[in-house]
């Protein structure tokens, strides 16, 4: 996301001002929702539904203003692919995930889709290889066994703020 922050502000500051601010909201919402997972393992719909309206304007006004409309289609359609394949994965092992991780992944999918369908991949990639790595280290410090719980909100916001400040992946 950095390239097309870059080029937004370049060609159209309004549009670059935006999109910066929409990173903004990442960081902030993406760090709350983190902090209240960790504590409590909840992802509060307080928090997480009003994050689509106001992502989802900043991302689309940054987008049309720099004449990048498309950009508002991969962001819409990110969002719903990853709902819908989080959701499934909830319906197929129910335990395994809870549904504040499947609307958090809605929200993800409005920033990974906006920077293409790459990213929102190794994001959704990057998230399972983060949550896998932390299960590991419970295990081996022995604080966790395989049938422990852990929030997976935190690393489905780290997987995704990786892929956005990476540009190479995806």
């Amino acid at each position: 996301m950095t390239d097309i922050l870059a080029g937004y502000f370049q060609d159209r500051p309004v549009a670059g001002l935006l999109l910066g601010l929409a990173l903004v909201v990442f960081g902030v919402i993406g760090v709350r929702l983190s902090v209240v997972d960790f504590r409590s393992h909840l992802l509060p719909n307080r928090i997480v539904f009003p994050a689509y309206p106001l992502t989802g304007v900043l991302l689309g006004s940054a987008a049309l203003l720099a004449s990048d409309a498309g950009r508002t289609l991969t962001m819409v359609g990110g969002a719903a692919v990853l709902w819908l394949a989080y959701f499934l994965l909830r319906v197929v092992y129910p335990a395994g995930m809870g549904f504040g991780d499947v609307k958090l992944a809605g929200w993800l999918g409005l920033y990974l889709g906006f920077v293409g369908w790459g990213q929102l991949l190794w994001g959704t990639f990057a998230a399972f290889g983060l949550g896998a790595l932390w299960g590991l280290v419970l295990i081996l410090s022995r604080r966790g066994t395989l049938k422990s719980a852990i929030p997976f909100g935190p690393f489905m916001i780290a997987g995704a703020a990786l892929v956005l400040a990476v540009p190479s992946l995806g």
